[in-house]
């Protein structure tokens, strides 16, 4: 049974969530405050991480930040905050879906179920593979090295690179990379490709900043050279 962990001050709106939670088979922990979420998330065994933005001892955001120092477990915003810039922002930051209030409980239980499902069918059935020019993809670890140095990636910066480096040196189009690694993830849009590209990018750059690996094909989409 998968475990949630649900971060929300408003007592009504953490009932009515839990409760759709469990409707769909989940088990859910609740906290309101920022700080005790980062707690349970080094205690326990979490699957999935529900996260208000508007938390009275930080915001989620800096939640989000600090949580992705020492995980990857996916996380759900919820925020009252619809603007474009607050998505993009949660989005950089390692977010894997955005909900604006007011929202339905069986929704946001929906969108947990869809985004677990996605990473139990991403796990990866195939042997690693070495050797990709200056880029080594160990897909049985869903890591990748670039110039010798592990990348520390997102999900879907992850699904991103590994997408390109399948066909290094092919035009993916946007929508080519969002039927790959966005296929189940709702209310996304091409924009969303251009937001990881772009943090994907600084990722490489930090690594080797002479380097440009992805290249951008205007009115097209995105291509990887595999030996820059």
């Amino acid at each position: 049974m998968p475990t949630i962990l649900l971060v929300e001050d408003e007592t009504a709106i953490a009932d009515s969530v839990a409760f759709a939670l469990r409707a769909e088979g989940f088990q859910s922990l609740h906290t309101g405050l920022g700080r005790e979420a980062l707690v349970a998330i080094e205690r326990e065994a979490i699957d999935l991480v529900i996260l208000d933005i508007g938390l009275p001892d930080m915001d989620g955001f800096s939640v989000c930040r600090e949580l992705r120092k020492q995980s990857q477990v996916p996380v759900i915003f919820l925020t009252a905050r619809g603007e474009e810039l607050d998505r993009i922002v949660g989005l950089e930051i390692g977010a894997d879906d955005y909900i604006c209030k007011p929202f339905s409980p069986r929704e946001v239980a929906t969108r947990a179920k869809v985004i677990l499902r996605r990473v139990a069918q991403s796990a990866p059935q195939s042997l690693p593979v070495a050797g990709s020019g200056h880029f080594d993809h160990d897909a049985a670890g869903l890591r990748i090295h670039y110039h010798g140095k592990l990348l520390d990636l997102t999900r879907y910066e992850y699904g991103l690179l590994a997408a390109l480096l399948a066909r290094p040196g092919a035009v993916l189009t946007r929508s080519a990379l969002m039927d790959r690694v966005w296929s189940e993830a709702l209310e996304s849009s091409d924009r969303t490709v251009d937001t990881h590209i772009k943090t994907l990018r600084a990722k490489l750059a930090a690594i080797a900043p002479e380097r440009v690996p992805i290249r951008t094909h205007r009115g097209l989409g995105y291509s990887l050279d595999i030996h820059q």
